[in-house]
């Protein structure tokens, strides 16, 4: 569903950062970058102008995308925090205790009020 009038910006739906990291991974792999969508499905379930989604806490307006990207955040810390300093990750406990933080704050500013 798309709302024309829709002043607020949102978060886009999907896994953190997905699109950023298909873009970045394309890249650096064939020195391909592929177009930005005009519309992307929004944590709330609109479809909205990429112009209109954000993925910084102080520009999200729209409290549904904010609740859903602070749980999508503390979900992400929390499995940072047990996998990322395990067997076999290129991760040191240092910095996975430090992602793991920043994730946290990241959840803590998307709960706080626009």
């Amino acid at each position: 569903m798309t709302n024309p009038g829709d002043p607020h910006i949102h978060v886009e739906g999907g896994p953190l950062r997905a699109r950023a990291a298909e873009r970045n991974l394309l890249a650096s792999m064939f020195g391909l970058v592929g177009d930005l969508p005009a519309e992307v499905t929004t944590a709330c379930g609109l479809r909205a102008p990429f112009a209109m989604t954000s993925a910084e806490p102080g520009s999200v307006t729209c409290l549904p995308c904010r609740e859903h990207a602070a749980g999508q955040h503390r979900h992400f810390a929390d499995q940072v925090a047990t996998l990322g300093a395990g067997p076999g990750s290129p991760l040191s406990g240092v910095e996975a205790a430090r992602a793991a933080a920043a994730h946290h704050d990241l959840a803590r500013r998307f709960d706080a009020p626009p």
